[in-house]
């Protein structure tokens, strides 16, 4: 290549001739190693690097003139000499960047290879993304950094709250972690060692006080689907979601018990129905539609998270800071406060602790349904909606009485 050598001043460069029609023209400056300038036939000025790299030519584009200046120019040229000094070809450098995976690629090859088929939970990843991580979709990798994460995890827990801040920091440094395991990503986790806020144990459960409102509140839910819905989520302490797809053939009206075949931790659950919990579902499978105890007209063909339905209740009863989860909470505190033993109430929970995993394997349900029962009896005690003579008779003849108003149709 024949190079015309000038030094570069902005009145020189301004002044250059504009090539013929199809032609490229090319200037390289006095002071600066390798830099240079090319000029389309259509007066694009752009300063360029061009050196010799591992024994080939190499064109390494800085930037237009005139919006980099001449000096602007030579710095980076100089930056690029240093890198061509250490033995870098700039270019294999861009080459890669321009390779790299974004962020949005990252994250559907985290679902595909790694979520859907491990985690239950994926689906709330995907929700997780497309409610904060959509602006990072077409961010290459390395432009991700440590503190770009930990200014999100602090907006997200300023406006949407501490424990929701908390769960998409762990989904990003584990989304970072796969690409680390699958080869795609080479650098240190940039989501690790970033602290996360102080959580509280949350203990709000449903007080002896606050059971009568709330049964009174249920009892006046013109939707029995809703209605029923929470009474088994409370007499059953199952979680919200086995609730939802809870299907007649998992149901064993003989045996008074209903058996989740996987549950959050992955391991089949067998919960004791109760003859409250009973009078409910029989009740129910009268108008059976469908294989799902709640049915809904989604997609699904169950029920979804009834939200307003929650929200009615909870006006009504005139209660405050409760929420679905906590009527899990409550089984298991009503547990408690009727002596249960904590190996008992994990039992009956289903809570995966590896300590005592080897003493529920061993359990007999008959301790679990007697913990169950005692907790539901006094929870109802609570509430008023079954007497003395009641408990009494519970286990002689079929319970009649206040309850049939909020247990039945």
């Amino acid at each position: 290549m024949s190079k015309t050598k000038l030094g570069f001043t902005k009145a020189i460069l301004d002044d250059l001739p504009i090539p013929a029609k199809g032609k490229r023209a090319y200037y390289y400056d006095t002071k600066m190693r390798g830099l240079g300038v090319s000029i389309t036939s259509a007066g694009t000025k752009t300063f360029i690097v061009y050196r010799w790299v591992s024994g080939k030519p190499e064109r390494i584009t800085i930037g237009r003139y005139p919006d980099l200046s001449i000096e602007q120019a030579r710095g980076k040229a100089g930056e690029i000499n240093g890198m061509i000094a250490q033995g870098k070809n700039p270019n294999d450098l861009r080459r890669a960047e321009h390779a790299e995976m974004t962020f949005g690629e990252l994250f559907t090859d985290y679902l595909e290879r790694h979520a859907k088929s491990h985690k239950r939970s994926w689906k709330e990843d995907a929700n997780q993304f497309e409610r904060y991580l959509t602006p990072w979709a077409e961010r290459k990798l390395s432009l991700i950094r440590k503190q770009d994460i930990q200014r999100l995890h602090h907006e997200v827990g300023k406006k949407n709250g501490i424990y929701g801040a908390n769960r998409l920091l762990a989904l990003l440094s584990v989304v970072f972690s796969k690409a680390i395991e699958f080869g795609i990503w080479d650098n240190a986790n940039p989501a690790q060692g970033i602290k996360k806020f102080k959580e509280q144990s949350r203990d709000r459960f449903l007080q002896s006080d606050e059971l009568p409102h709330f049964f009174q509140a249920l009892a006046e839910e013109n939707n029995p689907i809703f209605r029923d819905y929470f009474l088994i989520l409370l007499l059953t302490g199952a979680r919200r979601s086995n609730v939802l797809q809870m299907k007649w053939e998992e149901i064993s009206f003989d045996r008074r018990e209903w058996r989740i075949p996987r549950t959050k931790n992955d391991a089949a659950q067998i919960i004791t129905l109760t003859d409250e919990a009973i009078t409910i579902l029989k009740t129910r499978q009268e108008d059976a539609c469908n294989q799902y105890v709640f049915p809904g007209i989604g997609k699904a063909g169950h029920l979804a998270d009834p939200k307003k339905a929650w929200a009615r209740i909870l006006d009504r009863a005139g209660l405050e800071n409760l929420r679905i989860h906590d009527l899990r909470r409550t089984m298991g505190s009503w547990q408690a406060k009727t002596g249960a033993s904590l190996v008992i109430i994990g039992k009956s929970l289903n809570h995966k602790c590896t300590t005592t995993t080897a003493i529920y394997a061993r359990l007999d349900l008959d301790p679990v349904r007697a913990s169950v029962e005692k907790a539901t009896t006094a929870m109802l005690l609570a509430a008023g909606v079954k007497s003395e003579e009641d408990v009494l008779n519970l286990h002689s003849k079929k319970m009649t009485g206040p309850l049939d108003s909020t247990v039945t149709r």
